[in-house]
């Protein structure tokens, strides 16, 4: 008899399997993402053009994860739907090396994000499946943590093949089919599929419905939370300008990008280090709401508009960190607080919920920014952040 997931090791080949499909999926779509923008400006299209193809297939992909999650509780295997998933992102996404006008970008980067839509709820339910409840933040963590490094690669593969073929964005777009296809593989041969409970044909509002009360009331915190939780590209933008008046536009802009791969480099670390002390400790929703009040200390740091590179450095390290133990945690103890026979419906929503908190706070920081001040703006922020950190520690 082979182990139950109780039993086994939580590092096993399926939790290493997902791990590595995320490391080289993430590698070969943020390795287009950062020649995007440039490859744009070259057939015409302006930052409107940018805006809209990331916004319009951003929250097509919410939509499509909701979908999904519903979908894949009602198959006797998940696999081959993420599968499918990670293939059909590869493919798009490398079809922008075919691309002669925007909206072919549009349609290519809509494909492939629907892809991620689709395969998301599928992943993380076969995940949690193959490991011990114990484990759950380790094993969320890890995977993190390998998205996050195949994050960091891409954009120095990028840049690396820029020099090596001339600058040639469409040579670049056709290479991430390679990183994008090794992911397809490794998934397919590496993750196990393990049985679980018949589960019940339910319609999707019965489906939502179904889902755990404890469940639920951490939709609210998530959600209160994500109202305030902006882009971090944002944080560039404010290094920027408040680092060019002592160093220059150009040289301030080359430092912010320092200071974004710093928070890279502590997004994914806090990932898989806040999982596993969410592993040792009673109470996973305490790590989570510890990361939920970090951000308000982050957001708290942001309303002094410092010009001290040093304290950026911090701000940008604590951003790192709340966001690695964010991502972890809110997959983890979702896990936790669902039935395995739901877990695909439970991710689905928690996505969607991410999904248009992502939406409401840039529009909102971004508002108050331009209409009032960059302090008023991280006020509101670290006011939501510290209602969703109660939130949280409210859960029963």
């Amino acid at each position: 008899m082979p182990d139950t997931p109780q039993e086994q090791f939580w590092l096993n080949r399926t939790v290493l399997g997902v791990g590595l499909t995320s490391l080289f999926s993430d590698w070969s779509h943020e390795t287009a993402t950062a020649v995007l923008p440039a490859f744009l400006a070259a057939i015409g299209a302006g930052p409107v053009w940018l805006g809209a193809i990331e916004g319009i297939a951003d929250g097509l992909s919410s939509f499509a994860k909701l979908a999904a999650g519903h979908f894949t509780d009602r198959l006797k295997h998940r696999k081959p739907l993420a599968v499918f998933g990670y293939a059909f992102t590869a493919f798009a996404t490398a079809s922008f090396a075919f691309a002669t006008h925007a909206y072919h970008v549009l349609f290519g980067r809509v494909a492939a994000w629907l892809g991620r839509g689709v395969r998301s709820p599928a992943k993380k339910a076969l995940l949690a499946a193959d490991v011990p409840p114990n484990a759950y933040g380790r094993a969320f963590g890890f995977e993190r943590l390998m998205d996050t490094l195949g994050a960091i690669a891409g954009p120095l593969t990028a840049l690396g093949l820029l020099e090596a073929t001339g600058h040639s964005y469409r040579k670049v777009f056709l290479w991430t089919l390679l990183p994008g296809l090794v992911a397809v593989a490794i998934f397919w041969l590496l993750v196990r599929e393990r049985s679980i409970a018949a589960r019940p044909q339910r319609t999707f509002l019965l489906g939502l419905t179904a889902l755990p009360l404890p469940f639920r009331r951490l939709l609210v915190g998530v959600g209160v939370f994500g109202a305030g939780d902006f882009s971090h590209t944002m944080l560039i933008l404010y290094a920027t300008r408040t680092l060019a008046p002592a160093h220059g536009m150009a040289r301030a802009a080359s430092l912010a990008v320092g200071l974004y791969t710093l928070h890279n480099v502590f997004y994914a670390g806090s990932a898989y280090l806040s999982g596993w002390l969410s592993d040792h400790i009673p109470s996973r929703k305490a790590v989570l709401a510890a990361g939920y009040a970090l951000a308000g200390i982050t957001a708290i740091l942001l309303c002094t508009g410092t010009h001290s590179l040093w304290l950026l450095a911090l701000i940008f390290v604590l951003a790192g960190l709340y966001v690695g133990t964010e991502e972890a945690l809110e997959d983890s103890l979702s896990a936790e607080l669902v039935p395995k026979e739901q877990h695909g419906m439970a991710f689905g929503t928690l996505a969607a919920v991410n999904a248009v908190g992502d939406f409401l706070s840039s529009l909102l920081v971004g508002f108050l920014w331009s209409a009032f001040n960059v302090q008023t703006a991280f006020t509101v922020s670290a006011l939501l952040f510290i209602i969703g950190a109660i939130l949280v520690l409210r859960l029963r």
